[in-house]
């Protein structure tokens, strides 16, 4: 199945983290989000992908090459994001006669689901979900066909969501070219509403699916696919550790006297902890982070480069690339009325729906010694914060 991935995205909602990094390319577990789903694409049979790219196109093409895992990979651009039929429309060239797959690439799927949605297209991904309100809601018939989709409304006829995953007959490639929606997109749903009355498509069930689309939403994109790592030891951990659960430590990884690592956790290479420092939760260490004495991390993401080095604590957080905590830094992740904690995006304040969260710091913050950080702040990139500084509320850029 030739497959093509919706890569070209900056994902504003991720920011501050995305302004260095397309959101596909964020870290979850060992790779990056995208390549999860071009995994998953693989294992179900794809025989070439396709990435549309646009945002930092080339940190995508470095990453993939030319194959990946065996598979050719080719790439086309979408210079202005138009929406997602826009997106695909540039990938149709480049496609070979026949059926194709779209798979957005900021979302995870288990493998499973995907070799199933391969298998039984013209097809589209979908999964029951609480508040359906939020997302495109498929209109089923008794046969289990979907015959159409209908974005956000306000009385779903089901609480059955499109997951933006697809098998489109080779007829579609000459849909692509859509009216604008009220958000000025062209969207792929309207070629999915065409290809409902052109052909059968069936609604094919997801065990489990996650849209990737907020900082809070990585953390549990983390949790889960750390969660289901194996436990492996390859680089350098004193006598004097402690290692508990599903504990990863990449070769080029040390691990000093002292610590405690309660998994799942995975420590990337070149990464450094310790000594005496505690590690629990679903945390990521990435390349070349330091983690130094006296420093509890819990269920966090700490990016390349990133450094907390004395007597700190960060909980349910996300730490850009090269970030650096002066000592005594401490992150607060709980409201004390309990009650979920809130953050702004894109100029609002939302609810993340979690009682714990942290922080979320662009790449190249530095704090100074003893600051603390509320539930729910963002910093911006470059951001400073003085020696014993308080920071309520956000510092954007």
């Amino acid at each position: 199945m030739q497959t093509i991935i919706l890569a070209a995205g900056e994902g504003t909602r991720m920011r501050p983290l995305t302004r260095e990094t397309p959101k596909p390319l964020l870290p979850v577990a060992d790779r990056p989000l995208v390549a999860h789903t071009a995994d998953a694409a693989i294992t179900a049979g794809a025989s070439r992908l396709v990435f549309v790219i646009g945002y930092q196109a080339s940190t995508v093409k470095e990453y993939f090459g030319s194959e990946y895992r065996g598979t050719p990979v080719e790439y086309a651009t979408q210079d202005e994001q138009d929406g997602t039929a826009h997106a695909v429309r540039a990938a149709t060239e480049t496609l070979d006669p026949g059926a194709f797959a779209v798979l957005n690439g900021d979302i995870l799927l288990d493998q499973p689901s995907v070799s199933s949605l391969f298998e039984a297209g013209p097809a589209v991904g979908s999964i029951q979900v609480e508040t359906p309100t939020s997302y495109g809601v498929l209109d089923c018939d008794e046969g289990g066909s979907v015959v159409g989709v209908i974005e956000k409304p306000a009385d779903p006829p089901s609480n059955l969501i499109n997951t933006g995953a697809y098998v489109f007959p080779a007829a579609a490639r000459d849909w692509m070219d859509v009216t604008q929606s009220d958000r000025g997109e062209q969207e792929l749903t309207d070629v999915l509403q065409r290809s409902c009355r052109e052909t059968d498509v069936s609604a094919v069930p997801f065990e489990r699916w996650l849209d990737v689309g907020r900082p809070w939403d990585l953390l549990s994109a983390n949790e889960w696919t750390i969660a289901e790592m194996d436990r492996s030891i390859d680089g350098s951990v004193s006598d004097r550790t402690t290692l508990r659960g599903a504990v990863v430590v990449e070769k080029g990884a040390t691990v000093r006297e002292g610590v405690t690592i309660e998994g799942p956790a995975i420590l990337r290479t070149g990464a450094s902890v310790g000594p005496n420092a505690y590690i629990r939760g679903a945390t990521l260490l990435g390349p070349d982070v330091h983690v130094g004495h006296s420093v509890e991390i819990k269920n966090s993401i700490l990016r390349e480069g990133a450094t907390v080095g004395h007597l700190s604590y960060v909980g349910d957080s996300v730490l850009g690339q090269n970030v650096n905590f002066g000592a005594g830094t401490t992150v607060a992740n709980l409201r004390h009325d309990n009650a979920p904690v809130e953050t702004t995006l894109k100029g609002e304040r939302v609810s993340t729906g979690r009682r714990k969260y942290g922080v979320v710091v662009g790449d190249g913050v530095k704090t100074g010694i003893d600051t603390s950080l509320n539930a729910g702040v963002v910093l911006a990139g470059g951001v400073r914060t003085a020696p014993d500084e308080t920071v309520m509320h956000d510092r954007t850029e």
